[in-house]
């Protein structure tokens, strides 16, 4: 169902540093299928990943484009990138990152929702989890969280 990775020698097989680049990358690159222009729709977004589940998750506002386009091709990618460094003299670039391929869930309950609100201020807000409680609290109805179950991981990275 996936394509191997072309450049066997650029795997990446360090299980521990695919889950610290899932876990500490600031954003990533969320895919997705064609919007309703036609146009493949992609876009930068924080998350938060749960490495005891392994779900990628993500809020929003209810409605907008990534949420018309998720609800009618529930299969993406998430990109995470890790260190990169161009090297001039040598014309390459040395890089880590980890893309992740899976199904997105709309539908959490709302004891999932709150897990994945308080995984996002454990990463984003460290410290004001209390504030970041009555944050959550007052906008819950106007959050939508979804997440990514990964069905597939590549990573790939270049150090020398």
């Amino acid at each position: 169902m996936f394509r191997e990775v072309r450049r066997q020698n650029r795997i990446l097989e360090d299980e521990n540093r695919i889950q610290e680049l899932l876990k500490t990358s600031e954003f990533g690159f969320l895919s997705l299928g064609m919007s309703d222009n036609g146009y493949a729709y992609g876009l930068p977004i924080s998350y938060a990943y749960d490495s005891d589940s392994q779900n990628l998750y993500f809020h929003c506002a209810p409605e907008g484009e990534k949420l018309d386009v998720m609800k009618n091709n529930d299969k993406v990618s998430f990109c995470v990138v890790g260190v990169t460094k161009p090297i001039a003299d040598q014309f390459t670039t040395l890089y880590e990152s980890v893309i992740a391929f899976g199904r997105v869930d709309l539908n959490l309950s709302d004891d999932e929702k709150r897990k994945a609100l308080r995984l996002l201020v454990k990463k984003y807000s460290q410290g004001y989890e209390d504030i970041g409680e009555k944050y959550m609290a007052k906008s819950w109805n106007r959050t939508s969280v979804f997440c990514i179950g990964i069905d597939h991981i590549t990573a790939k990275a270049k150090y020398q």
